[in-house]
C-alpha cells in the first residue's frame, strides 16, 4: 500500500499548544502520528499557521505550535479572526472537525470531546453542535469527565448524533472505563463502525458519528475514585468565579495535581489508544485490511 492509498486520520493541536508542557507536547504529537502510520494510515495533524488552515502539520510547524508564545486556542467562531489577522492557532475538537471535513478527511482521533458543563447546563461546548452538523467520525474516550455526562448524551440525542460505545456497553467517562450510562449501540470491530457510517452517508443524514473508546484498563482511574476529585475541583473553580473558557484548563490542571498525575497518564494512554482505533476505522471505511504488525 503506497502512501497515497493510506486513509488520512485527523489529529487535533490544542493538546500541543495548550494541553501539555514542552517537550512532552511534541513527543505526544509525534508518537500519535507514528501510531497512525504503524497501523496503516496517514496522520494529518490540524492547526493554523499564520492564518493558514493546515491539515497535515510538518514537524517544524508542530514544534512552532508547541513553543510559540502567542498561539490562540481556536474554536469555530475564532476562525475568521485568526485567518484575517494571520495568527497561529491550536484547533479544538470542533475546529479540527471542520478543517478535516474541508480537507476530505473522514476520521478524527482526539482525547475527549467537550459537552454540557455541570451546574445547570448554560455552558455548552461548540463540539456538540459541530458533531450535529459536520460529517466526520470522531474517535474519543467519551466526553471529559469534568462535564455533566447525562446532559451531554441527552444533547447529542436531541441533535441526532449517534453514539457508538466501542468494545463496551457503556459510554466511557474519559479517565474511567465506565460511566453507568449506555451509548446508542455497541460495536466491537472497526468494520461495524464503518458499516454504520456508510449507512448514515447513504441516508443523507447530516452530522458526525461519535465513537467512544474506553481508556486502556491499565491506565484507568475508576469513577468512584475520580468523582470526589472532580467535585472538589469544580467547587474550587466556582469559588474562584471562573467562567466559560477559563473553566476547563483550570479543572484539568487541578485534577492532575490532586491525582498525582495519574490523570495525565490516563490522558496520554487514551490519546494513543484512540489514534490506533481511529486508524483501524479509517482503514475499514476505505475497505483496506490493516497491515501485519
Amino acid at each position: 500500500m503506497t502512501a497515497e492509498d493510506r486513509p488520512a486520520v485527523a489529529l487535533e493541536s490544542t493538546v500541543i499548544s495548550h494541553g501539555l508542557p514542552y517537550p512532552r507536547n511534541v513527543e505526544l504529537a509525534l508518537e500519535m502520528e507514528a501510531i497512525v502510520r504503524e497501523h496503516g494510515g496517514t496522520p494529518r495533524t490540524v492547526g493554523v499557521i499564520q492564518g493558514e488552515l493546515v491539515a497535515g502539520l510538518s514537524r517544524e510547524q508542530i514544534e512552532h505550535l508547541a513553543t510559540a508564545p502567542q498561539v490562540r486556542k481556536v474554536s469555530r467562531r475564532d476562525l475568521p479572526v485568526v485567518v484575517a489577522r494571520r495568527l497561529d492557532g491550536g484547533t479544538t475538537v470542533a475546529t479540527t472537525m471542520w478543517i478535516a471535513h474541508r480537507a476530505g478527511i473522514q476520521v478524527f482521533a482526539t482525547g475527549g470531546i467537550g459537552g454540557v458543563h455541570r451546574g445547570g447546563g448554560q455552558d455548552v461546548s461548540a463540539d456538540l453542535q459541530e458533531l450535529a452538523q459536520t460529517p466526520v467520525v470522531v474517535v474519543c474516550a467519551g466526553a471529559k469527565a469534568i462535564l455533566d455526562l447525562p446532559a451531554t448524551l441527552e444533547y447529542l440525542e436531541t441533535f441526532g448524533v449517534t453514539v457508538v460505545s466501542y468494545g463496551t456497553d457503556e459510554f466511557p467517562a474519559f479517565y474511567s472505563r465506565s460511566s453507568g450510562l449506555p451509548g446508542d449501540v455497541r460495536c466491537d470491530r472497526p468494520e461495524e463502525v464503518a458499516a454504520i457510517w456508510q449507512a448514515k452517508q447513504e441516508l443523507g443524514l447530516p452530522g458526525g458519528l461519535l465513537v467512544a473508546v474506553p481508556v486502556p484498563e491499565e491506565a484507568e482511574i475508576p469513577q468512584a475514585e475520580m468523582e470526589p476529585v472532580i467535585q472538589q475541583a469544580v467547587a474550587e473553580a466556582e469559588a474562584r468565579g471562573l467562567r466559560s473558557a477559563q473553566v476547563t484548563p483550570f479543572l484539568l490542571a487541578r485534577i492532575a495535581e490532586l491525582t498525582g498525575e495519574r490523570s495525565l497518564r490516563a490522558n496520554l494512554a487514551l490519546l494513543k489508544n484512540n489514534a490506533r482505533v481511529a486508524t483501524q476505522i479509517a482503514l475499514a471505511i476505505h475497505g483496506i485490511r490493516e497491515p501485519s504488525l
